[in-house]
């Protein structure tokens, strides 16, 4: 496996799982439903999820990037 490929293979799941979050504190806050994290929590979630996806994301670029230049 190249350098970064799995970096951004944890960046896609991270992703997914945002876009999870955000729909679940979207339907929540439509249906006025009372989760575990109410809709703001899963929103916060869901955010929180979406910047540490880009963080592997632009990681696991830089890396192969590096690598590449050698």
């Amino acid at each position: 496996m190249e350098t970064g490929v799995k970096r951004t293979s944890i960046a896609r799941l991270l992703a997914a799982f945002a876009f999870v979050c955000g729909v679940i504190g979207l339907y929540g806050g439509l249906t006025d439903h009372m989760w575990k994290m109410g809709a703001m929590g899963w929103f916060a979630g869901g955010s929180l999820l979406a910047l540490l996806a880009m963080y592997a994301l632009i990681d696991g670029a830089v890396a192969f990037e590096k690598t590449h230049l050698k």
